[in-house]
């Protein structure tokens, strides 16, 4: 098993972690910078308002996304677990 290998796995790991977490943060993303618009323009200073439509956006892109990050976080499982002898030998 040579640096490059390892490299590369470490490089599809990162990737695939990437892709998998991605929709969700842009999500939460998207979610807090309307708020803090809404915050903005009706000057509301609770720091705390922010906390629960994130939340409800994940919970719900979770409910949306979460087959597809199964599936993709499965696919890599099985590639690795299927590359395990090349790993050992």
């Amino acid at each position: 098993m040579g640096s490059e290998f390892v490299l590369s796995l470490a490089e599809r790991g990162i990737y695939t972690i990437l892709l998998v977490t991605g929709p969700l943060l842009l999500l939460a993303l998207a979610v807090g910078l309307f708020v803090s618009i809404f915050q903005a323009t009706t000057q509301i200073q609770e720091q705390t308002l922010a906390f629960i439509p994130k939340i409800v956006a994940v919970l719900v892109g979770l409910v949306f996304f979460g087959p597809w990050m199964l599936s993709t976080m499965v696919e890599f499982t099985t590639e690795i677990f299927q590359n395990l002898n090349r790993f050992v030998g």
